[in-house]
């Protein structure tokens, strides 16, 4: 994709960027953060050489989507040799480019997997921000969120400045990796139909009942970006001080206070610890995972 859109309200266009890991989606207009305190949606996959496609279910009962996907029958995602450019956490066009960077890799470690599973595949639209502005799913930049993925357009919105705010300046590539990760995440549990299975599921049920699904969606995502992480490490040179550093963020980045969207740092940390090891998205199934590990 280039370097995606990147726009700016001077030109009269909206431009978009990261902070936090959020993610929005609707078949309508509507905004739901996801990481910081919000919900999500979103799809994808990737393949190893000599697999034989999976054909996608026709039907099937309701929810057999999130239990049973196609996602979670191709395998491991396998190696990803991807290369990302030096950050420079003060300089936005570095950072930009890193990203940019990071997202052609998840493009194409995710297409390959969806191929190999014999789903059909698109990579997310890119928004990067650099000023205030509106996407289909509500206004950005969100309180708390410096990223997010909106299901009605397939975007991935990214606040390049606002990331690392968010951030705290840190100069940590794998911090700014795993954040664009989750936020692929969902996107490829919308490719894959899962993120629609879940607003089906969701719509209408109590609050106690929609917080527990949407934790088990947002921990999914953690897993699915851990999936990639794990997948790419070696290439891009995190190590095991790199994987910690992962899960420390993951952490401060889970449920405190009155919200119970995202998981505890404990269910964070493992969620996202389990897709790095098993470099699978069959270990992604938090849908079918026991209650106290979705808390």
């Amino acid at each position: 994709m280039g370097l995606g859109v990147s726009l700016s309200l001077g030109t009269g266009l909206a431009a978009v960027g990261l902070t936090g890991f959020l993610a929005i989606s609707a078949m309508m207009p509507s905004a739901d953060p996801a990481w910081s305190h919000p919900v999500p949606r979103g799809e994808p996959v990737i393949a190893q050489d000599g697999r034989e496609p999976i054909e996608t279910p026709d039907g099937g009962s309701p929810g057999s989507m999130l239990t049973d996907s196609p996602l979670y029958r191709a395998g491991e995602l396998g190696q990803v040799t991807c290369e990302a450019p030096e950050l420079d956490e003060e300089d936005p066009e570095s950072v930009e480019a890193f990203v940019h960077a990071i997202a052609d890799c998840l493009d194409r470690a995710w297409g390959v997997y969806f191929d190999a599973a014999g789903m059909e595949f698109t990579s997310p639209n890119r928004v990067y921000w650099h000023t205030a502005g509106n996407s289909p799913c509500g206004a950005f930049p969100m309180e708390g969120a410096a990223a997010f993925y909106c299901q009605a357009n397939q975007g991935l919105y990214l606040g390049v400045e606002d990331i690392v705010e968010a951030s705290g300046g840190s100069d940590r590539p794998e911090a700014y990796t795993f954040l664009i990760s989750h936020e692929y995440g969902h996107h490829v549990q919308g490719q894959s139909r899962i993120l629609a299975e879940f607003h089906s599921a969701r719509a209408g049920v109590p609050r106690t009942e929609a917080d527990e699904l949407t934790r088990r969606n947002e921990l999914q995502a953690n897993c699915l970006g851990g999936v990639f992480v794990g997948a790419a490490e070696e290439h891009l040179g995190f190590g095991p001080s790199g994987r910690e550093n992962i899960l420390d963020d993951v952490g401060r980045r889970s449920d405190r206070g009155l919200g119970h969207t995202h998981g505890t740092a404990e269910n964070g940390r493992l969620w996202t610890a389990h897709g790095m090891d098993r470099v699978d998205p069959a270990a992604c199934n938090t849908w079918d995972a026991p209650e106290d590990l979705v808390r």
